[in-house]
C-alpha cells in the first residue's frame, strides 16, 4: 500500500510540475500568436515578395537553355557563379524584406496599443509586462528570420524545379545544375546568415526601436532616429569621423558578414564560404550589442508598466 501511495504521489507531483510549466509558457505563446494576428504583414509581406520574384523567374526561365549551352565550356566555379545569380538575388531580396518588416514592426509594436488604447484591455489580462515585451521582441529576433528562411527556401526550391523542367524539356541535363548549386549547403548557409547577421547582430537596433515605441507619443521613427543622427553629427563635427553612423548601419543591414564568414565579400549562400561561428559568438562587438539589447528591453518593460495610453 505504501508503495502504491508513493507511486501515486510521485505521479501527481510530476503532473503538477508539467501543468505549472505549461501554465508559465502559455501566456508567452499566446502573446506571440496575438502579435501575428494583429500584424499579418509580418508573414504576408515576405510571401508576396517571394511570389512576385518567382513569377518573374518563371518568365525568365525560358531563356535558361540558351544560357546553359553558352556556359557549358566554363569551369565548375565560374559555371556556379553564373547559374546561381538568380538564387543569390532571391536570398538577398528576402534578407532586405526581413530588415524592412522588422523595422516597421518594432516602430509600431508598443506604440499602437497605446494609441488605440487597447493597452487598457491587455493589461487587464493575467499576462506580465515582461512576457508581453519579450513576445514582441521575439517577432523581429526569432519569428521573422525563421519565416523568411522558410519562404526563401521554398522559393529557391521551386526555382530549381522550374529550371529543371525547362532544361529537361529542351533535352539538357540537370545534373550540373543540382550539383553546382549544392542546395542543402546553400540553405544551411542562408539559415546561419539569417540567425547571425539578421538576428543576433542587429538585436540592439530592434530593441532600441521597441524602447522608443513604448516612450514616444507620436512620430516614433523620428524620435528613434534623432538621437542617432545627433551623435553621428557631433562625432563628425568634433572628430571628422563617421564610426558611429557606420556601426549603426552595419548593425541594421547585417554587416556581421565580416565576422560570420571568413570571406567577407562572398555572398552568404555561396557554398565556397566558410562560416566561423566561434569567432562570431565570442566577438566583443556581439556581446556588447546583446548587453545593450537587454538594457533596452528592460527599459521597454518599465515603460509599458508605467506609461498609459496616449
Amino acid at each position: 500500500m505504501n508503495t502504491q501511495s508513493n507511486s501515486f504521489s510521485e505521479s501527481l507531483n510530476k503532473q503538477t510540475v508539467t501543468a505549472a510549466a505549461m501554465t508559465s509558457t502559455r501566456p508567452f505563446y499566446w502573446s506571440v500568436r496575438r502579435e501575428l494576428w494583429e500584424n499579418r504583414f509580418v508573414y504576408l509581406a515576405p510571401i508576396g515578395v517571394a511570389c512576385a520574384f518567382l513569377f518573374g523567374f518563371i518568365i525568365s526561365a525560358f531563356r535558361l537553355p540558351g544560357k546553359v549551352r553558352g556556359l557549358s565550356a566554363l569551369d565548375p566555379l565560374h559555371y556556379r557563379e553564373a547559374i546561381a545569380v538568380p538564387y543569390d538575388i532571391a536570398a538577398g531580396l528576402m534578407m532586405l524584406v526581413t530588415i524592412l518588416v522588422s523595422v516597421f514592426y518594432c516602430v509600431d509594436a508598443l506604440h499602437s496599443e497605446r494609441r488605440d488604447r487597447s493597452i487598457l484591455f491587455w493589461k487587464s489580462l493575467p499576462v506580465s509586462d515582461t512576457t508581453t515585451v519579450l513576445a514582441k521582441a521575439s517577432i523581429p529576433l526569432v519569428v521573422v528570420p525563421l519565416l523568411t528562411f522558410a519562404i526563401a527556401i521554398a522559393m529557391q526550391f521551386l526555382m530549381l524545379l522550374v529550371s529543371s523542367v525547362v532544361l529537361l524539356a529542351n533535352g539538357l541535363s540537370v545534373s550540373n545544375l543540382w550539383s553546382q548549386l549544392s542546395f542543402v549547403q546553400m540553405s544551411l548557409l542562408l539559415l546561419y546568415h539569417l540567425l547571425t547577421a539578421h538576428t543576433l547582430w542587429p538585436a540592439p537596433v530592434y530593441c532600441w526601436l521597441l524602447l522608443v515605441s513604448g516612450w514616444a507619443r507620436r512620430a516614433v521613427f523620428l524620435w528613434a532616429a534623432l538621437p542617432l543622427i545627433a551623435i553621428a553629427g557631433i562625432e563628425g563635427i568634433a572628430f571628422r569621423t563617421a564610426h558611429f553612423a557606420a556601426m549603426v548601419a552595419t548593425r541594421l543591414i547585417g554587416g556581421a558578414s565580416n565576422t560570420t564568414m571568413s570571406q567577407p565579400n562572398v555572398f552568404p549562400t555561396n557554398p565556397m564560404a566558410h562560416i566561423t561561428p566561434v569567432e562570431f559568438l565570442a566577438s566583443p562587438s556581439l556581446l556588447i550589442g546583446l548587453l545593450l539589447a537587454a538594457a533596452f528591453l528592460a527599459g521597454a518593460v518599465w515603460l509599458r508598466r508605467n506609461r498609459g495610453p496616449i
